[in-house]
């Protein structure tokens, strides 16, 4: 019998993010309850001046490395594929079910919102007393919506003049061009341009190798500090807002989390029982690293690398597949925030009793899934395009401090959303491959 002691079996990364995710929550309500009680005030402002940061440091670490991962993913994936004829189906696949999982989220959401009604239970004296409170941040996002572009200047902006420059201003959403869907096309112009050159372009394939190898390197030591940098940014989160915006948004908030509930629950599985051939259990066991990273990052861009990891390793996705649907996914296909933008809208509109029409309420539809396309894969990227889908239908665009408060809890659970469509896209394109 061997006195070799037996190696302790290894805590799963999804357990790690989520155990440190609720504990960041305990301590910061707490924190926010002393603070409300006492004097500590004060002492609970500088923990969190510290805990933000620390978080931070984790998100940093990430985004650090996202443009030369989405450039050399997408790049290589389009190459991958060998044939541009073959990239045209794979691409028209990933497209048909990006219009029909987004549609289908807005949908559902304007359905829940039209039979649950929550605007309506929302007093003027709550209304009043949180535009009060958010009024100035409500302002800032109205002055980012000013500065949107119209629809033929958006989508000329998707080619970039100049690649290097959008790249710089891509992950934080402060590119004056095409931002992200900029980066992208360059990335996919010069992987189809390796497709017609293979035999002077291997040296450039082995770099580009390379460059990503590099990339997941880095984010797989940023993961370990995953567990930490998600306690210090929920801890950071709810020290300062608490739970008192919960109440008086309870139904709000219950219907964006049905909605997101039903579109995770019942329409992914179906979609990957359907057009995957694949059990949901099966599935969602082995996207759970990138559900939880999702959830505790707020970013579909920080989620990315986690995501490439286990469609490979967990799903056994082919790699240009994975590389190729769920780069262009982490900012072209966001389902949870298309829901949430329509819901945002018609919930508002009841707020401040607009009655919008069924042409209207169409219209918050179609804008729902162009502004789910447009949205910055970062923390609060949806909301300067929500005030744009608001104005356009009469409601005001202030009322977007109404909701400000509670945004970023609903940010964590859209972006949830968002990922596991991505995954379920790659796998159900990967299935249908040529």
């Amino acid at each position: 019998m061997s006195d070799l002691p037996t190696p302790r079996k290894k805590f799963a990364l999804h357990w790690q993010i989520l155990l440190g995710l609720l504990v960041g929550a305990a301590l910061g309500v707490t924190a926010n309850c002393l603070a409300a009680q006492g004097d500590l005030q004060d002492v609970v402002d500088q923990i969190v001046r510290v805990a933000d940061p620390l978080g931070k440091v984790f998100l940093r670490l990430i985004f650090m490395v996202v443009i030369p991962l989405v450039f050399s993913a997408l790049a290589l994936g389009v190459a991958g594929l060998g044939d541009a004829r073959r990239l045209g189906r794979v691409g028209l696949r990933t497209l048909l079910f990006t219009v029909g999982l987004s549609g289908a989220a807005v949908v559902l959401g304007l359905t829940l919102v039209n039979v649950v009604q929550p605007g309506r239970y929302l007093s003027d004296e709550q209304q009043a007393e949180l535009n009060r409170q958010y009024g100035s941040q409500a302002q800032e996002e109205m002055l980012n919506a000013k500065k949107a572009k119209p629809l033929a200047d958006i989508l000329l902006d998707i080619i970039p003049e100049n690649p290097l420059q959008e790249m710089v201003g891509a992950v934080d959403g402060s590119s004056k061009g095409g931002g992200m869907l900029a980066v992208m096309f360059f990335a996919l112009a010069f992987g189809v341009a390796m497709l017609f050159v293979p035999e002077k372009t291997q040296t450039l394939t082995n770099l580009l190798e390379g460059v990503f190898a590099v990339c997941m390197a880095i984010i797989g030591f940023a993961m370990r500090l995953a567990p930490y940098g998600v306690a210090c940014l929920v801890f950071a989160m709810t020290a300062r807002l608490g739970l008192a915006l919960l109440p008086p948004l309870a139904g709000f908030i219950a219907v964006v989390l049905l909605g997101l509930g039903l579109q995770f629950f019942v329409v992914y599985p179906t979609v990957l029982w359907l057009f995957a051939r694949r059990s949901p259990w099966a599935f969602f066991r082995g996207i759970s690293d990138a559900v939880a990273t999702a959830f505790g990052t707020s970013s579909s861009n920080a989620t990315l690398p986690t995501s490439l990891r286990v469609a490979e390793e967990n799903l056994r996705l082919p790699r240009e597949v994975s590389q190729f649907v769920l780069t262009i996914g982490a900012t072209g296909n966001q389902n949870g925030t298309a829901l949430f933008e329509g819901v945002v809208v018609l919930f508002l509109a009841q707020v401040f009793h607009v009655d919008l029409s069924l042409t209207q309420q169409v219209t918050v539809v179609l804008m729902a899934m162009l502004a789910g396309v447009g949205t910055a894969g970062v923390p609060g990227g949806s909301l300067p395009l929500i005030v744009v889908v608001m104005q356009s239908v009469g409601v005001p665009g202030e009322g977007i401090g109404i909701i400000l408060g509670v945004d970023r809890l609903l940010d964590m659970c859209r972006t949830t959303l968002n990922v596991a469509g991505d995954l379920t896209i790659a796998a159900c394109v990967a299935t249908r491959r040529d």
